[in-house]
């Protein structure tokens, strides 16, 4: 009787730690960075990777306009990330204006 107990308290504890393994999401971290600047034309956004989150690496995470993600340095690494962040803060709100004569 002890061993039955014992069988399915140990079966519990795997069974809820499998659980809690497969609810935590993975993290989706630059594990290296190319120093090759990236091309403004096709960049439409970025994030900063940092130590903090959970990541190995501080990084400059680009996502291109066809989705691809694109790993730099971080700013404090090269200048050139830093420009490129700059030019996508100057990005021109025309681009969102609706053409005239066009219904909205």
């Amino acid at each position: 009787m002890a061993i039955r107990v014992a069988v399915l308290l140990l079966l519990a504890s795997v069974l809820c730690s499998y659980a809690a393994a497969n609810t935590e999401e993975a993290l989706d971290c630059c594990l290296t960075t190319s120093k090759k600047p990236i091309p403004q034309s096709i960049v439409k956004s970025h994030s900063i990777q940092t130590l903090n989150g959970g990541c190995g690496i501080p990084a400059t995470l680009f996502i291109t306009k066809a989705g691809r993600r694109l790993c730099a340095p971080p700013t404090s690494e090269s200048k050139w990330v830093k420009k490129l962040i700059k030019k996508l803060g100057k990005k021109s709100p025309k681009s969102r204006r609706p053409k005239k004569g066009s219904k909205h």
